[in-house]
This record gives C-alpha cells, sequence and structure tokens, in this order.
C-alpha cells in the first residue's frame, strides 16, 4: 500500500468533470459535477439519519435498494439542496437522472444523484439540463479537482485523498471527494463524499466496508453540531483493475485503505470548517462502553461554550468537565483526568490539567500556550472502563456567525 495522498489525477475505468451552470452567485463558479464509469458498477451508500430527506437521498436509497450493481453516474449539484420540496423535488431528481442516462448512455436507473445548498428551493432544471451537457462533453480522466470544485459550498478549498493498494499480484487506487464546512455532526453521513475504486467488490462487502469507514472517520467529527437534510456518501467500484477482492486478507487491505482516504477526507472537512481556526483531537478515554464515550465526546465536541474557549485561546477546562458531566453517561466526578496537549497527533499525552477531578498543579501560562496553537490534542478520562473514542472538532468563531447568518443573501 503507498501513502496517502491528498490529490489525484486518474482512477481507470471513471472519468469526471466540474462546469457552471449558474447555480451558484458568484459568476462562473464550477457549481455542477458529474462523475461516470465506463462500466457498471457495483455501488454502496449511507446517508443522513435525519428524518427530514432531501429528494436526491430518497433517490439514491432506492436506487441502491434495487440496482447496486448496475450504476454508471453520479451527477451532483450545489448552490440547490432540493430539500423540503415535496413530490416536485423527487420528479426534478429523477429528470435530471434521466438527462445524465441521455447523455452517457444507459437508464435513468443507473444514475445517482446529489445535492448541496439552500433548503426549500427547487431544481432550475433548464440550468441543470445545460450544466449535466456540459459536464458530460468535459468528462475525461484527471477531471476531478474540477469536480471535487464543482461540489463546494462554504467550503474554501477542494477536499481530495487516495491510496494505492497492492493486491494479489497488482495494483488498485482507492480515492474520493468530499465537501463540507458547516451542517457537520457525527451521525453517519455528515457531508457529500463520493469514493471510488478500480477494485472488484460484490455489492454486500463493499457496503460492509463502507458503514465501517464511516464509523472510523465521518461519524467522528463535529464542526457546529447540526446534521444536514442531503448528507450522502457513495462508494463505487468497476473492477477495471482486474483485481478481485474476496478473501479476508484482501478485504482487510481495501477497508484500510478505504478507512484512511474517509478519514483523510473528514479531517480535511473539520480542518476547513466554516470560521475555524483552531483544529481538535478530542480521545474520551476510561468509559465503561464505545457508546458512553462516544455521548460523552460528542457533547464535549458541540458544546459552544468548549468550543468559544479554544477559539479565544482560554484553558478554560472546568467547560469541558461541565460538557461531559451533562452527556446523560453516570460519572464519578472524582475519577475524571483531563491533559491538553499541542499537534494534531502524537503518543504523550502532554500536559495534565486534572486528577481525580481536582486541579492539578499546573502552569496556567503552559496551557494556555497549549490551546493558542492550531492543532489541540485533549485526552479526557473518565475512570470507569477501558473503552474510548476519539472525535475530530473545531472551535466556533465570530466568522462562523457570519458566515450562517447572511447565508441565503
Amino acid at each position: 500500500m503507498t501513502d496517502l495522498q491528498t490529490t489525484f489525477d486518474a482512477v481507470p475505468g471513471f472519468r469526471a468533470a466540474g462546469v457552471a451552470c449558474g447555480l451558484k452567485k458568484a459568476p462562473g463558479a464550477l457549481d455542477l459535477a458529474l462523475i461516470a464509469a465506463d462500466t457498471p458498477c457495483v455501488a454502496a451508500g449511507v446517508f443522513t439519519t435525519n428524518y427530514v430527506k432531501a429528494a436526491p437521498v430518497l433517490l439514491d436509497q432506492e436506487r441502491l435498494a434495487t440496482n447496486a450493481s448496475g450504476i454508471r453516474a453520479v451527477v451532483i449539484n450545489a448552490g440547490v439542496a432540493n430539500a423540503c420540496t415535496g413530490a416536485q423535488g423527487m420528479k426534478d431528481a429523477e429528470q435530471t437522472a434521466a438527462v445524465v442516462a441521455g447523455e452517457i448512455g444507459g437508464a435513468p436507473g443507473d444514475v445517482l444523484m446529489m445535492s448541496t445548498g439552500v433548503i426549500g428551493v427547487p431544481l432550475p432544471l433548464d440550468k441543470i439540463a445545460q450544466g449535466v451537457k456540459a459536464a458530460a462533453a468535459a468528462l475525461r480522466p484527471d477531471g476531478w479537482p474540477d469536480a471535487a470544485q464543482a461540489i463546494m459550498t462554504t467550503d474554501t478549498r477542494p477536499k481530495m485523498a487516495a491510496v494505492k493498494v497492492q493486491s494479489n499480484g497488482g495494483s488498485y487506487t482507492v480515492a474520493g471527494i468530499a465537501k463540507g464546512a458547516g451542517m457537520i455532526a457525527p451521525n453517519m453521513a455528515t457531508m457529500l463524499c463520493v469514493v471510488v475504486t478500480d477494485a472488484a467488490l460484490e455489492p454486500p462487502a463493499l457496503q460492509t466496508a463502507l458503514i465501517a469507514a464511516a464509523t472510523a472517520s465521518f461519524n467522528q467529527i463535529v464542526v457546529d453540531g447540526d446534521m444536514s437534510t442531503n448528507d450522502t456518501v457513495l462508494l463505487l467500484a468497476n473492477g477495471a483493475s482486474g483485481v478481485r477482492v474476496e478473501a479476508d486478507e484482501a478485504l482487510w487491505a481495501f477497508r484500510d485503505a478505504l478507512r484512511q482516504v474517509c478519514v483523510a477526507l473528514a479531517k480535511a472537512i473539520v480542518r476547513d470548517g466554516e470560521g475555524v481556526t483552531r483544529f481538535l483531537t478530542l480521545r474520551v478515554t476510561g468509559a465503561p462502553d464505545v457508546r458512553s464515550a462516544r455521548r460523552v465526546a460528542n457533547t464535549i465536541a458541540t458544546s459552544p461554550l468548549v468550543k468559544t474557549a479554544f477559539y479565544g485561546g482560554d484553558a478554560n477546562w472546568g467547560r469541558i468537565l461541565a460538557a461531559a458531566g451533562r452527556a446523560g453517561v453516570p460519572l464519578e466526578a472524582d475519577k475524571l483526568a483531563l491533559w491538553f496537549a499541542p499537534g494534531e497527533e502524537g503518543q504523550d499525552d502532554g500536559l495534565q490539567l486534572v486528577a481525580g477531578g481536582a486541579p492539578t498543579d499546573y502552569a496556567e501560562a503552559a496551557a494556555t500556550d497549549i490551546v493558542r496553537q492550531p492543532a489541540v490534542r485533549v485526552r479526557l478520562d473518565l475512570g470507569l472502563g477501558d473503552a474510548e473514542a476519539t472525535v475530530w472538532t473545531c472551535d466556533l468563531s465570530h466568522d462562523y456567525v457570519t458566515i450562517n447568518g447572511s447565508y441565503r443573501s
């Protein structure tokens, strides 16, 4: 397996494009992406658990349930979410897929769709149709950077990742693009993401691998605690490499590569979160079970008081303990321990601020210096067991309010 790459040129058997069709406010901004496979793909998907689901989410769920081995394309538009648009929204999604099928071949049921943008606004089908035709004409093996840019909304930069795997005397690639900066919360799919591979897998194995990868990546990120109506992660496998992933060892290698790509994309989303100035790795250890650890970690990660303290460079650790205490998990305050450390990764826990539920004799200046770093690691030990969970999150700044206060204007 080769090292993770944060960009890529091509994946055999796939072509991509990103074009402008007038959905975004900025003139000439890329806002429609098309990813097409030369042959039918096995596909898998995970979707928002929000009960208010956008039309493209419902469309994709239906098609994966009936045609998981025949997907030919994914079309993605930015600027309009096609959520809360009623029966017309589903018709518009179906019509968009039909236009794609007409351009690249195949049936409308072979096309999946994603949308992102303002909720409650119908798709302008005339612009979408023009964009699809332009994108189909622009499809090329190295069109991924344009596609990654076209799916952005409040993102400031495209997000890409790829890993190459040596397997069974051959090799294959796992590569993906994603968008996301706001409405990010850890509850199965927290943005839009398309991952492709030229390996060959059966639908159940592909779906199982995607669920595991999403659990270890997209379900472990928080920007603001909100979950979108459109969150979707799709995985397409076309088998163009000739490498068939079936044996246990080969499956583990594929799952590891997929996890690496998804983790890289998930972290990139947090780093590019709306108004973000600090990247935080929050690790909760010593929990009685993983569910409890996740619940405590998520509560801390979504606390406005915790997030604003980090934005201000204030080592106000009491907010972390207070958030943990209201997570709905029974805790024993006199068993809590807390550490801060600089950097995104590292084995050293760093500076211990709390032991036995009370402050240690730490230097406030040292704690302040740590929390003012661009990346900070936080470990909270509950002292109740061996389970743990990690969440990647960020601070909450003035810019977040500004961006979201004027999102539609």
